[in-house]
């Protein structure tokens, strides 16, 4: 595998021979049925995915066999509720290996917390001999698996981005079996490490990919076979440390044969003993080649598994012989060296998602491209960020030659129970997966303290466990936007091998520490929205927003930044990042990979300064990157397409989208209106989640289409956007259009309830009351209005979601109303909220219990303010509860006594 360096595409391909060709899987499914969902950009890659070729590479490029059968392409699927039993029957079909999120997967439905996703495929058993086995693999499933074959449990496995296998021997039958697979994905709602998926997305974190997301297959093992192996490298000692794990039992007359080679040529061979599961063994490495980012040199290695003379298994797999460690230079500055010379690492922030994809790029070519991508940029480090990726990205990046810092996948903020357990668990499964990969340098133990505990016990375990790598255990611990200084650690860093700060926008350097290198672990974050290429038009995302000439002269200043920190003892970098990802929009590329924002020439000049570019730079003239971004493309063309507009009958709805987004962004209300009303009008549905999300981002003005949408059809609205979503839509209008012009200036309020009652009906004075409500309590402190106010407002809002915070609202009312009927119907508002899950805090629990003890109930009061200091335990403002406790026992007043 000694191949120099080309930005070329590099694949391995392995047919799946005899064992696919003479066990086909008999289709149960119609490839007619399969398409790809509606999805507002895609890479160039997801049109060649169709039903027969979804990632049909092998996908364990470190333990490869010949005999296999790829179960990738169409299954049947189901969602069912958390209790249901196997379906009898199925909702569809659903293109294996994508999230059922994605579009490629033909589905595109989000899986809830309290559903279940099942999968089903009908194979043939293969043909076996006597000692032959069956082994199922699969690549990821997030989160927690249950295979089922022919009806029986086979297995379970919990964990999002590790493999696992099951042998499924004894499950098979002649003919035709049923695989099914159950899963449960409580994404960001459980003890589960999930990344940056979420439910809900949001600015920084990302649509879920739920369920089977890598690859599935089948391989054909004798009884006797080799489970695992494990590489290390000594280019010290010229040596090869090899661990290999022997499934089922191996007999006296076992043996391995340790077949080391180079373009087919071999340079050493061992034999040792295989009498037992596992073997340790090392061969010595002549003439040591080494692997870098200049030269990543690979040799070929294969393992067989033999009992006397016959071979009865045999795996290939590949290693590069490298070293990283800190050392010092000449100056005596902690650096990192990487065998045994300084190599600054001048990496990108990689956080590995596609458009139609999610979590799975639509091709093998698409997976390997986005690492040729960063370094034909000029980057040497990729960070992979909150993601494990499948294993032959890490093929790509060993063949290609780039340095990976690994970041694990942090358990919840919340530290739910059973979340350590569970981290720590995928942590120990993910080392033990990737450690033969030469291109991970550095593990990546916590990010910005998300979810971290016990970091200087869990930094050393992994240092423990994996010597032959740098453990950052806290990348970010100080975090600077703007130089400002967010949340500062007590002791960063402990036990770590690197100071690792954040700092937005701008780089800046890590404090010294002895044996430390120092490193900028993340900085950047410039956004540039590129028109027709953003995955949410409507709320593109950067630390710093720029045009493209601008984002050019940043990356020059920073660069020039760089340079200066090095001299000054940095040893690493992280630019945020290669590609837009989802609302986020500071990526050097744009999330489909079409456009890059500064020219690839222009940024490998500026990287090289770092960085030489050395042959294993290379650039393959038959590679393309993406096309230059039309710096003049942008909202200075803001009159100009409205005069097209005006002259022109547009039915485009591309250019109407982009011009009334223009519209609002320029503040012309009144020209947004009539270009997103003519927008609407075309649409062919308009009650798609997808267009009806854009139409209520657009609606300001009760002129506008969607507003009529949310008045006077609010249960079709609220069935696609949720509960309430219409309702205050139409509020926040009435309020801007109606109160807010007269809100200061002593309002005439029986004569706006009366007319907006008349525009809008029983919502109308809804929101009208719920405004002198607040007038009445927070602009002039009439507490006998307020309290009549907030009487007649929870009446008739009592059901909708709250748009107010209802217990601020109502302690006004317990500190200032005499009213008992009013104190009273409070009482029953705060038990309405507590009983609906809207407001469980210790200060909620507390309003209803002073509440309860203001109206005599004193009993019941003294029960709920022991609730709200059980919720208060160790807080600041414990004390404060405790003292209410004991004024209640000793039947005293805990309102003021001014009332």
């Amino acid at each position: 595998m000694n191949t120099p360096f080309k930005l070329s595409t590099l694949f391995i391909l392995i047919t799946a021979n005899c064992f696919a060709q003479n066990n086909p899987a008999p289709s149960t499914t119609n490839n007619s049925s399969y398409k790809i969902q509606t999805v507002h950009i895609q890479s160039r890659w997801a049109e060649n995915v169709d039903t027969t070729n979804a990632l049909n590479e092998y996908p364990r490029p470190q333990l490869q066999r010949d005999s296999w059968q790829n179960l990738n392409g169409l299954w049947e699927y189901a969602i069912t509720d958390s209790t249901a039993a196997i379906p009898n029957s199925f909702q569809g079909k659903i293109l294996v290996p994508y999230p059922i999120e994605s579009v490629l997967s033909g589905v595109k439905k989000a899986l809830m917390p309290d559903q279940r996703l099942w999968y089903r495929k009908i194979i043939q058993r293969p043909a076996l001999l006597q000692n032959d086995h069956i082994i199922l693999n699969f690549g990821a499933v997030d989160w927690q698996t249950t295979v089922f074959i022919n009806k029986k449990q086979v297995g379970q496995h919990t964990g999002g981005y590790q493999n696992f296998s099951f042998d499924v021997t004894n499950f098979l039958q002649p003919g035709n079996n049923e695989i099914i697979v159950k899963v449960y994905d409580p994404t960001d709602q459980g003890p589960n490490p999930h990344g940056k998926q979420v439910l809900y997305p949001e600015t920084i974190y990302y649509t879920a990919s739920s369920g089977i997301w890598q690859t599935v297959w089948l391989e054909k093992v004798e009884s006797t076979h080799i489970s695992s192996l494990k590489t290390t490298p000594d280019i010290d000692k010229g040596t090869l440390a090899i661990v290999i794990d022997i499934a089922g039992h191996p007999e006296n007359n076992s043996s391995l044969d340790i077949i080391v080679s180079t373009n087919g040529k071999v340079i050493n061979t061992l034999q040792i003993p295989a009498s037992q599961q596992q073997v340790n063994s090392t061969i010595y490495i002549p003439n040591v080649q080494l692997w870098s980012p200049d030269s990543p040199f690979l040799y070929d290695l294969s393992i067989r598994l033999k009992k006397g003379k016959k071979i009865t298994d045999e795996v290939k797999s590949y290693f590069g012989m490298r070293k990283i460690d800190i050392q010092k230079d000449q100056k005596g500055a902690d650096r990192i060296f990487l065998n045994n010379k300084y190599m600054f690492n001048l990496g990108t922030l990689d956080q590995g998602f596609w458009p139609e994809g999610l979590y799975t790029a639509p091709t093998d070519e698409a997976l390997s491209f986005d690492i040729k991508a960063i370094k034909s940029l000029g980057f040497n480090t990729i960070r992979k960020h909150i993601k494990i990726e499948p294993e032959r990205w890490y093929y790509h990046a060993d063949k290609i030659g780039i340095l990976v810092w690994q970041d694990f996948v942090n358990p919840p903020q919340d530290l739910p129970p059973g979340s350590r357990v569970i981290f720590e668990k995928e942590v120990q499964e993910t080392m033990e997966q990737l450690h033969n990969h030469p291109s991970i340098t550095t593990w990546v133990l916590f990010n910005e303290r998300w979810g971290a505990y016990d970091q200087e016990r869990l930094t050393k375990w992994i240092k423990k466990n994996d010597p032959s790598r740098l453990v950052n255990g806290h990348s970010g611990e100080l975090l600077y936007v703007n130089d400002e200084l967010r949340a500062p650690a007590d002791d960063p860093w402990i036990s770590s091998d690197l100071t690792d700060v954040h700092s937005y926008p701008e780089p800046r350097n890590a404090p010294p520490q002895r044996n430390k290198a120092r490193v900028v672990g993340e900085f950047g974050g410039i956004g540039v929205s590129v028109p027709g290429h953003e995955w949410d038009d409507m709320r593109g995302w950067g630390y710093v927003q720029v045009t493209p000439a601008e984002l050019k002269a940043q990356y020059i200043k920073m660069t020039e930044q760089l340079k200066q920190l090095e001299k000054e003892g940095l040893t690493a970098s992280i630019y945020t990042q290669p590609f837009d990802v989802e609302g986020e929009e500071n990526g050097l590329l744009t999330y489909d990979r079409k456009i890059i924002k500064i020219p690839v020439d222009e940024i490998r000049s500026l990287n090289k300064e770092l960085v030489p570019l050395t042959d294993g730079f290379t650039l393959d003239p038959n590679f393309i990157i993406a096309a230059n971004i039309d710096t003049g493309d942008n909202d200075n063309r803001y009159q100009e397409l409205l005069v097209e507009y005006k002259n022109t009958l547009h039915n485009d709805s591309t250019f109407l989208r982009r011009l009334t987004l223009m519209a609002i962004r320029k503040k012309d209300q009144e020209n947004a209106t009539l270009v997103g009303n003519s927008y609407i009008d075309i649409l062919k549905q308009p009650f798609s989640k997808e267009n009806l999300d854009f139409i209520i981002a657009i609606t300001r003005t009760s002129k506008d289409i969607g507003f009529n949408f949310c008045l006077k059809k609010p249960e079709k609205v609220d069935s696609v956007l949720g509960e309430f979503s219409a309702m205050r839509k139409v509020k926040k209008i009435i309020y801007n259009e109606e109160i807010a012009p007269y809100y200061k200036n002593h309002p005439n309020w029986e004569t706006i309830q009366q007319k907006v009652t008349t525009l809008f009906g029983s919502l109308g004075e809804e929101c009208v009351l719920g405004w002198r409500m607040i007038y009445y309590g927070f602009e002039v402190k009439d507490w006998e209005n307020y309290g009549k106010y907030y009487v007649l407002y929870f009446k008739k809002s009592m059901n909708h979601y709250p748009e107010y915070h209802i217990n601020n609202l109502t302690w006004i009312l317990f500190e200032h109303s005499k009213n008992i009927g009013e104190l009273t119907f409070a009482t029953n508002v705060m038990k309405h909220i507590i009983d609906k899950n809207i407001d469980r805090s210790a200060e909620g629990y507390d309003t209803y219990a002073n509440l309860l003890h203001r109206t005599n109930n004193s009993n019941e009061a003294i029960q709920w303010e022991e609730k709200a200091l059980a919720l208060k335990k160790g807080a600041p403002d414990e004390k404060l509860f405790a003292e209410t406790l004991q004024k209640m026992k000793a039947g005293l007043p805990t309102w003021p006594q001014n009332n």
